[in-house]
């Protein structure tokens, strides 16, 4: 008999037919994200779930008491329970590497469209604004090539920044995280630095730390004002990695330059959040992996996961709190 399990976002063809190759299933097919409620309902039977930031919480898992794999399709597992998970010896799977380089793309993209001011002056042209003024001073943007960029957060996908950075742009390089990484620093040129001395030299500020204790609004007032006055910052992290109402009064006041964003403190971000106002700010929609190829890779990865565990093997990316619960299923 196939092991059961539920598919709780949308998937491909190729990824559903890989799960029902090993395992009888059920999935969502409603429309927007799994109400909990339901989630709840669907999952009291099965051994696996497939998510996409769904919330993994004590309530939910008392309900399941065969649940021996939660497969989240994303990098980040921040809606993880992970003290219940482990007292269900629940096991915790996400989605890392594959998705590595689209959002070091992605996070060129927001600075360099920052910079530019692409999105503001693609409105100019298209609102027929486009006369003698575009040669205006009014217009200018600043130079990405031979800036100095400051990265607070170095793990894969901050090594991938660095290496455009460095080899793409001809950019000096400072970096920030917990330890110093004496291999990416010979390997690419790239300097350690304390987190107020970054801010103080970098031309554009890189976030792309993991949202934990430890980094909830890691950028505030008193960072915003450590940053030079033509500073950009680019997040491409998680939205309460930065104070955002300090945010919005270092861009109101000048204090720095502008800002790039995928992320938000409130996700779905609110209308009329000032920082959708302001021409100095481009906004994006949470799409640092956002591919076609990547998310399929994505979908994959957490289909092959799941299977792993409920067929009695070993999956490849146990999120690295709850990796004392292998020798339980596996």
């Amino acid at each position: 008999m196939k092991p059961k399990v539920y598919i709780a976002r949308p998937i491909s063809k190729r990824v559903e037919e890989y799960i029902g190759e090993h395992c009888d299933y059920k999935k969502w097919q409603g429309e927007g994200s799994i109400p909990l409620d339901v989630l709840m309902e669907e999952i009291k039977n099965v051994e696996g779930v497939l998510v996409q930031h769904a919330p993994i919480t004590n309530e939910l898992l008392e309900q399941a008491p065969h649940l021996k794999i939660v497969s989240n399709s994303a990098v980040s597992y921040d809606s993880f329970d992970l003290e219940a998970m482990k007292q269900y010896h629940v096991l915790g799977t996400h989605t890392p590497v594959v998705l590595d380089e689209t959002v070091a793309d992605l996070a060129f993209s927001l600075m360099l469209a920052t910079a530019r001011r692409v999105p503001e002056l693609n409105n100019f042209v298209k609102q027929g604004k486009w006369d003698t003024q575009t040669k205006s001073q009014q217009l200018f943007g600043v130079d990405v090539h031979h800036a100095t960029m400051g990265i607070i957060g170095v793990g894969r996908i901050g090594e991938k920044i660095a290496r455009r950075a460095k080899f793409g742009f001809e950019m000096d390089v400072l970096y920030n995280s917990r330890t110093p990484k004496l291999e990416l620093e010979e390997k690419y040129g790239i300097v350690y630095s304390e987190l107020e001395t970054l801010l103080k030299k970098s031309d554009f500020v890189v976030l792309i730390v993991p949202l934990t204790p430890e980094t909830h609004h890691l950028m505030g007032e008193k960072q915003f004002k450590q940053m030079k006055g033509n500073a950009i910052l680019i997040n491409c992290a998680r939205g309460a990695v930065v104070d955002e109402e300090a945010l919005i009064r270092a861009l109101e006041t000048g204090e720095i330059r502008g800002a790039g964003l995928d992320v938000f403190e409130q996700e779905l971000v609110s209308p009329e959040n000032p920082l959708l106002q302001m021409e100095q700010v481009v906004a994006l929609p949470h799409i640092g992996s956002a591919t076609e190829q990547t998310r399929a890779a994505m979908l994959m990865q957490a289909a092959e996961n799941l299977v792993a565990v409920v067929t009695g093997g070993v999956p490849q990316n146990v999120v690295k709190e709850l990796q004392g619960l292998l020798g339980k299923w596996a």
